[in-house]
């Protein structure tokens, strides 16, 4: 790849990484999702541009290795997102089953004496 071909890969990937930083900034705290694919965006530049570097390509294993990062650190953090969710749901669900059984032994108390 000529020089002016890593320049442009470079700019690409620092324009990314800025989008993605001021992003994330935008809003309120982060969803596990968006960690996620953070995450994964940043492992997967760097592990590829290692790999583009030792063929010679730095910049475009970059690019390659960031976006595969951010769709799989996306899937993963929708689905640990998703489990959250879940375990939300079921907690909620146990401490109204938990405050019903304590109505119901007030309730028994009470008819006792």
């Amino acid at each position: 790849m000529s020089t002016i071909g890593q320049t442009f890969a470079m700019r690409i990937l620092a324009v990314g990484f800025a989008v993605i930083i001021f992003a994330g900034c935008s809003g309120g705290p982060m969803t596990t999702r968006e960690k996620g694919a953070g995450i994964g965006a940043l492992g997967g530049a760097a592990a590829g541009g290692i790999i583009g570097a030792t063929v010679g390509h730095p910049g475009a294993g970059a690019a390659i290795g960031g976006a595969l990062g951010l769709g799989a650190g996306a899937l993963i953090g929708d689905y640990m997102q998703g489990q959250e969710q879940t375990n939300q749901q079921q907690i909620q669900q146990n401490q109204r089953v938990i405050e019903s059984n304590r109505q119901e032994t007030q309730r028994l108390r009470q008819t006792e004496y």
